[in-house]
């Protein structure tokens, strides 16, 4: 089910090359079905979507928008419990992203200049909301608690109709919960070719947030620069870096944690420990038995999960770096130690009582993380995602008059007269 090696040799490099080709781009026949679902949309507009929604979900919802008011009375339908832990899972999101923010600034000077920064929220972001058995209420806190402290003005869910074209009750819990502004009835990659170009129903959004499938996924890409997007997110991993001191319990019911999310997802160990390695192995065949994602599990951690024996935890640790996880656990007598020897990573779990899911769902940390090794160039979703900034500048004559043959001569090496005569004529 999961192989046992040593670090070192053609395994390492190989194994790294295996989890970052996870992420590879979509096929040319699901790159071409996507292209002509937006082509579509671009151009039809509402009888393109509701023509997708048709083929894809089976049934048109009588009106493709969800009113305030229906959303609570769904809500009446959600589990008390679930309502409970949802608030207190969003207190916390909204306490961490709180210190995120930031503010403008305006630096006057003493010579007659003035610059400064201004920091705004976007105007709208769509958010896409996965339906079906792939509905996620957690990922509707994650991504638009972060928006709404950012100050972006219009909020826009998108989500595929349930049966009968019935929304999920927990999502629409979530988005009263976190504050969208809007929601419609509608999935897949002509959902999000809709926020991106605009329809007489679905308003033009500025960015587009939010997982989805393959063809979502393709559709966010090749919409790129058309509006924002978040990321392009591949499968999901985890990577735990462990010592002597460990509990294989722990350890296996993590790493199956990550491996249930689908067959591509990826789990590995690292350790110091012959003995955790093999006690953690048992604990798997153990531990899966009671799961109802055995078959996915199994799967995920034939193809892309690893128990990996490290001579050291500095070794473990470099060869973390070197993967850069999505999820990052440091069961270690000491995590606070590694903390600031872990340069790529998504997010660090410290300690054996610190799981994974606790930051899936209620420690306050966004989990919209990077993936497959892009933890090496990219953060975290976070309210930075959902803000613009511009520069501003003010000179008074007397301030330009000192700087005037400066910024000249900068601009006629560079063979620019039209920028050098700008300057020229001010003087």
């Amino acid at each position: 089910m999961i192989q046992v090696v040593r670090q070192g040799g053609d395994f390492a490099r190989d194994f790294v090359q295996k989890f970052r080709s996870r992420s590879e781009a979509a096929g040319k026949k699901v790159d071409a079905t996507v292209a002509a679902i937006l082509e579509n949309v671009k151009a039809n507009g509402d009888a393109a979507v509701r023509e997708y929604t048709l083929k894809f979900d089976g049934s048109i919802p009588e009106t493709v928008e969800v009113s305030h008011a229906q959303m609570e009375q769904l809500v009446k339908e959600c589990d008390p419990a679930f309502l409970s832990a949802l608030q207190k899972a969003a207190k916390n999101i909204e306490d961490f992203h709180a210190r995120q923010k930031q503010q403008s600034w305006l630096q006057p000077r003493a010579d007659g200049v003035m610059m400064g920064q201004r920091i705004r929220g976007l105007h709208r972001v769509g958010l896409y909301v996965p339906g079906g058995t792939a509905a996620y209420p957690s990922s509707v806190l994650m991504n638009a608690i972060p928006a709404k402290i950012a100050g972006v003005e219009e909020l826009i869910m998108v989500t595929p109709p349930g049966k009968g074209g019935k929304p999920n009750p927990n999502i629409m819990a979530a988005a009263l919960t976190a504050g969208v502004d809007r929601v419609f009835l509608v999935g897949g990659a002509q959902a999000v070719a809709a926020l991106a170009y605009g329809t007489e129903a679905i308003p033009k959004v500025d960015k587009i947030v939010g997982p989805g499938n393959i063809y979502v996924a393709t559709a966010k890409r090749q919409l790129y620069g058309t509006v924002d997007i978040d990321m392009v997110a591949g499968p999901s991993e985890i990577l735990i870096v462990a010592d002597e001191t460990a509990k294989p319990a722990y350890l296996a019911a993590d790493l199956m944690s990550q491996a249930e999310h689908d067959r591509m997802a990826s789990a590995v160990l690292l350790t110091t420990s012959e003995k955790i390695a093999d006690e953690t192995v048992k604990e798997l065949y153990q531990q899966i038995e009671t799961l109802s994602r055995k078959d996915i599990i199994e799967d995920s951690l034939d193809h892309f999960g690893a128990v990996i024996l490290c001579s050291s935890m500095d070794e473990a640790v470099e060869f973390a770096n070197d993967l850069a996880p999505e999820h990052l656990e440091l069961c270690a007598k000491n995590p606070m130690e590694y903390i600031g020897k872990i340069d790529n990573a998504g997010s660090v779990f410290l300690g054996n009582y610190s799981p994974e899911p606790l930051g899936d769902y209620f420690a306050g940390p966004n989990h919209v993380l990077p993936t497959s090794g892009t933890a090496r160039f990219f953060s975290p979703l976070s309210v930075d995602s959902f803000v613009k900034k511009s520069s501003f500048i003010y000179y008074t004559k007397e301030a330009l008059a000192p700087v005037s043959d400066d910024i000249m001569k900068l601009a006629q090496t560079e063979g620019l007269t039209a920028h050098a005569n700008s300057i020229k004529v001010r003087k």
